[in-house]
């Protein structure tokens, strides 16, 4: 169900309110509303659903969010944004709640209060420390239902990179050990204001069962050392490891393998050996 709210169009609203991207904050404003709509519409059925936005910015996609039903919570670091945003909350009362700060410093599940989906056209230069903060904490399943995020293309594909690919890596085993996830939505770079110089694409990620008898931070550990050798054999670059050259004999994982040949269902065999 569409929210049927007149607006102005969005370039409007930035020459208003003079609002340019600033490469300082990591910003590129996309302006296209039947694209943020689709965008919205990844994660399914939002009516009356929470979402969290990080870095709404004139409020282009939290505009789509708020017409798809959704209860916004966004969190926005640039002050020049807020009285754009402002506009927002007088045309959606009580829909959309704004904070003004900055969400790398944020309790996100303190501030929701409830479960919620997160959804953002991510500011570049924190979109990687976000996701994996939301990835790799110890309670799971995660207060949030679904992370529908806009990346940079070559970071989306490391997200849903497997096994023998030149992507797959660190953010693949964290997004997908105990989630699924798969790339939503390919965003030419002419679709944003101003045009970044690289393609970008949306991943949609939602949490799975956590497997028994392993701590995701020794995930990490063994993710970690494996990965920051990925050219060397396993039996170099996880011999700093107390245990893991015996977890490997224990499983039957020959140790003149590399990294990237490892399934993620290995990894976390290892790190159940390891916990």
């Amino acid at each position: 169900m569409k929210y049927g709210v007149t607006l102005p169009p969005l370039r409007e609203v930035i020459a208003k309110h003079d609002l340019q991207a600033t490469k300082a904050l990591g910003q590129n404003f996309l302006l296209d509303e039947q694209l943020l709509d689709r965008i919205a519409a990844i994660p399914g059925d939002l009516h009356d659903h929470a979402v969290l936005e990080i870095g709404p910015g004139p409020g282009g996609l939290t505009r789509a969010l708020l017409r798809a039903g959704a209860r916004v919570t966004a969190i926005e670091m640039d002050e020049r944004c807020l009285p754009a945003l402002a506009e927002l909350e007088e045309a959606f009362p009580g829909k959309l709640k704004v904070v003004h700060g900055d969400a790398m410093k944020q309790d996100h599940d303190t501030l929701m209060g409830e479960p919620y989906a997160i959804v953002a056209n991510l500011p570049y230069n924190v979109g990687t420390a976000l996701f994996t903060g939301w990835l790799d904490g110890e309670e799971w399943p995660p207060k949030w239902t679904s992370l529908t995020l806009m990346f940079q293309q070559e970071v989306a594909q490391r997200i849903v990179g497997s096994p023998y690919g030149k992507a797959y890596g660190r953010l693949a085993i964290l997004a997908q050990w105990r989630s699924a996830a798969k790339l939503a939505m390919k965003v030419h770079r002419s679709a944003f204001t101003p045009p970044p110089k690289v393609q970008s694409a949306i991943v949609h990620v939602v949490p799975g069962e956590m497997p028994t008898g392993v701590s995701g931070k020794v995930v990490e550990r063994v993710t970690a050392a494996a990965f920051g050798q990925r050219r060397k054999m396993l039996r170099q670059s996880l011999k700093g490891m107390p245990g893991a050259l015996d977890a490997l004999e224990e499983l039957g994982i020959e140790q003149t393998r590399r990294a990237e040949t490892l399934t993620i269902d290995e990894f976390v065999a290892i790190a159940r050996e390891l916990s």
